[in-house]
């Protein structure tokens, strides 16, 4: 999955998959993350949030499935 850079502390790529609806994030400790039935609207809201780990943390971390990619 394609992944778009952001500006973060926390997180350092953020991808989409419109179809399957998998939010992938990688962090800047290196892991990648993959989240299941995310709204696109969560991923949308997350790109434009001034504080992307703050919005992390309060609409999605703990509320989706999620998995560690690679590992």
């Amino acid at each position: 999955m394609d992944r778009i850079k952001v500006i973060s502390s926390f997180i350092d790529s953020v991808g989409y998959s419109e179809e399957k609806k998998i939010l992938e994030i990688k962090i800047k400790k290196g892991k990648i993350y993959q989240y299941y039935s995310v709204p696109i609207e969560r991923y949308i809201g997350l790109l434009n949030a001034s504080s992307k780990g703050r919005y992390f943390d309060r609409y999605i971390r703990d509320r989706y499935r999620t998995s560690k990619k690679g590992f």
